[in-house]
């Protein structure tokens, strides 16, 4: 089953106006895009995404409010694009749920998991990038432990590089998850090759970069009193997002309408545990 992570609080930050224009920078598999589209008359919500394939899921899961949204696959930094070929030049709403859905977790075709065996890609737009298979096996041992690092706060960054150079060439998802388990053994619930997987994933698409983009185009695409919603799971995306919004705040350019980020409740995460790490920041400009 899809979950759409805080869609409540989602909508309510985001004041849907029936006859609105709203952008979901992060369409997925339609959750949000849904719960946006269902409260609309003659406006229109633009359900974007990089991932070609969760797009055409989203397509399918949204059909029956299909006339009121305009879909667009592209990254971030192609928003602009996203826009245009909806004919729209500004939106009331923007929503980023920055979350990798499920079905990129759990399909082992993608390369996402350290769970199931499957080709080391991780690439959200398979027609663009390098996969992460080059990635650990050509670059050099100090640029893979400063990835590790910095994109996944992992501590164990450089005995994890050391003993992926050493094991090369490395073949498959479980193959690097059994490489980095050995090297540092688990110490407790989280598995040691999660911080990895979500550094080489957050490389391999210029996850940072894409929203360093996005926080600099969302507010220029807004409306006069339009609001941006950002999702984020975690600390350092979340850091991105509070001093962006900070900066827009203190220029007047904007109002923070989150003093602090909302996080889900007790009952979403008992239904939702992906949820857990979940925190919303809002704005609205001025």
């Amino acid at each position: 089953m899809h979950f759409a992570v805080m869609a409540a609080q989602a909508i309510e930050f985001l004041t849907i106006r029936p006859e609105g224009v709203y952008l979901d920078a992060t369409a997925g598999l339609g959750g949000h895009t849904a719960e946006i589209a269902r409260r609309l008359s003659t406006g229109k919500v633009i359900a974007n995404d990089r991932d070609g394939q969760s797009l055409e899921m989203a397509r399918t899961n949204t059909a029956a409010w299909a006339d009121r949204i305009c879909y667009h696959q592209g990254a971030f930094s192609r928003i602009y694009e996203a826009l245009a070929a909806c004919g729209v030049q500004q939106v009331n709403g923007l929503l980023a749920d920055l979350g990798v859905s499920r079905y990129q977790l759990t399909d082992p075709a993608r390369g996402f998991s350290f769970m199931a065996e499957g080709p080391l890609d991780m690439r959200m737009d398979r027609s663009m990038g390098i996969p992460a298979a080059d990635l650990v096996n050509q670059y050099a041992e100090k640029a893979i432990a400063d990835l590790i690092y910095q994109l996944g706060e992992e501590r164990r960054a450089r005995k994890i590089a050391r003993a992926i150079v050493r094991a090369r060439p490395i073949r498959s998802t479980l193959h690097l998850a059994g490489v980095v388990e050995r090297a540092v053994p688990r110490t407790n619930r989280l598995h040691p090759a999660t911080r990895t997987f979500m550094a080489l994933r957050r490389f391999v698409n210029d996850e940072q970069g894409e929203l360093e983009r996005l926080l600099a185009i969302g507010p220029e695409l807004l409306s006069s009193t339009g609001r941006m919603v950002v999702v984020s799971f975690m600390s350092l995306e979340d850091r991105q997002v509070k001093e962006r919004f900070r900066s827009l705040a203190l220029e007047g350019r904007a109002v923070i309408l989150t003093r602090r980020p909302v996080v889900p409740d007790e009952e979403e995460i008992a239904l939702n545990p992906a949820s857990r790490s979940a925190k919303l920041r809002a704005l609205q400009m001025q």
